[in-house]
């Protein structure tokens, strides 16, 4: 299946106030993989509160098309939020 942006976006709505597992490519050989909750979502970008930092951080819907970002939900069937590459 391929996805759109605007797929992608209202995926992410629907899955607003849940808790995902998130792996964020940083550069070269870095990533960060945490757990938060969607908290917000805007036409361009979603928000993510990260219990462990404290704090907010935003991605964009882009970085989940092009794999920067992946997101899975936690205590569910694994429902991802870009194509899978099969």
């Amino acid at each position: 299946m391929v996805y759109s942006i605007q797929s992608i976006r209202q995926r992410v709505a629907r899955y607003k106030g849940n808790t995902v597992r998130y792996r964020a490519t940083k550069g070269r050989r870095k990533a960060e993989e945490r757990q938060g909750i969607i908290i917000e979502t805007y036409p361009c970008l979603f928000t993510l509160y990260v219990e462990s930092q404290h704090s907010k951080i935003s991605f964009s819907y882009a970085e989940l098309l092009t794999k920067e970002l992946e997101m899975v939900l936690v205590d569910s069937d694994k429902v991802e939020f870009q194509e899978s590459g099969d």
